[in-house]
């Protein structure tokens, strides 16, 4: 059997992550097999359980993968010259362009944590990242003089995190 490069294992990755939380958004965590989410990968059972051995492990990857693209949000965002036009891209990407099941996942994760303590814990950490990286966002833009000096950073930071 042919050894797969590290591309194409990133991508088959990629592809189980993308299955899952189609699967899990669409029927919900319990209601989803690790045979559905094999189904819609196109991949064997034995390929899924080299990535993934669970699916809290597919939850932690999930949420792994979105914490790195929401870091590069924010990084962005500090960066952009224009605060509220890069502010607004990344609203509209969020609440426009990204398909109506990445809000769904987040909602069924929100759910799942009040009973499962990995996914709990899983959940508080990605929510500790969100809250942290906004106030250090703002705490940097404030400190720049790019935003108002009179805003109260924890309360900014609690607003753009919920």
């Amino acid at each position: 059997m042919p050894k797969l490069s590290e591309d194409q294992q990133n991508q088959r990755r990629t592809r189980i992550l993308d299955a899952a939380e189609a699967c899990f958004a669409n029927s919900g965590f319990h209601s989803t097999t690790m045979q559905d989410i094999c189904k819609a990968a196109g991949v064997s059972p034995g390929a899924l359980y080299v990535y993934f051995d669970s699916k809290e492990a597919l939850i932690e990857g999930i949420c792994e993968r979105d914490r790195a693209e929401f870091a590069e949000r924010i990084q962005d965002l500090a960066a952009a010259p224009d605060f509220l036009a890069a502010l607004k891209v990344i609203g509209e990407r969020y609440f426009a362009e990204e398909p109506a099941h990445k809000r769904l996942m987040c909602v069924e994760i929100g759910i799942e944590s009040t009973r499962n303590p990995r996914i709990g814990e899983i959940y508080r950490s990605v929510d500790s990242f969100v809250h942290d990286s906004f106030r250090g966002l703002f705490q940097r833009l404030k400190d720049e003089g790019r935003i108002d000096p009179v805003l109260e950073i924890p309360a900014v930071a609690e607003v753009f995190a919920t």
